[in-house]
């Protein structure tokens, strides 16, 4: 149940998670579907697609005076290898280490935190 996944950082309801799509562009789906779900929430989705990453963030329109999805993608993406943008309500980017998914989430959410 994703929403169980979902935390409270200061302040901010926050959902940062890996998934599983089949391909690249299945992440957007994806996010249309949790925003529709979630949508108080900060959402950042990463998913590793053979060997490539994608990553896609949304925040809300009433937060994006004190947090914007591009700069979320903009601190998030060079941790797997990548990089990306977009608006403060939605950005998206991609990277060539999935290794690295896990910190890259663990690390949005300190950045949030730390606010």
């Amino acid at each position: 149940n994703i929403e169980d996944q979902v935390e409270t950082i200061n302040g901010f309801k926050v959902l940062a998670t890996e998934v599983e799509v089949p391909n690249a562009k299945a992440i957007r789906s994806t996010m249309d579907d949790f925003k529709s779900k979630l949508q108080d929430t900060i959402i950042v989705l990463a998913s590793n697609v053979d060997g490539k990453v994608s990553i896609i963030a949304t925040v809300p329109k009433t937060h994006t005076d004190q947090i914007k999805a591009g700069d979320i993608i903009k601190n998030m993406a060079p941790i797997v290898g990548g990089k990306g943008g977009g608006r403060p309500d939605m950005a998206q980017g991609g990277g060539t280490q999935p290794e690295n998914i896990t910190e890259s989430l663990r690390f949005i959410k300190d950045y949030i935190k730390n606010l």
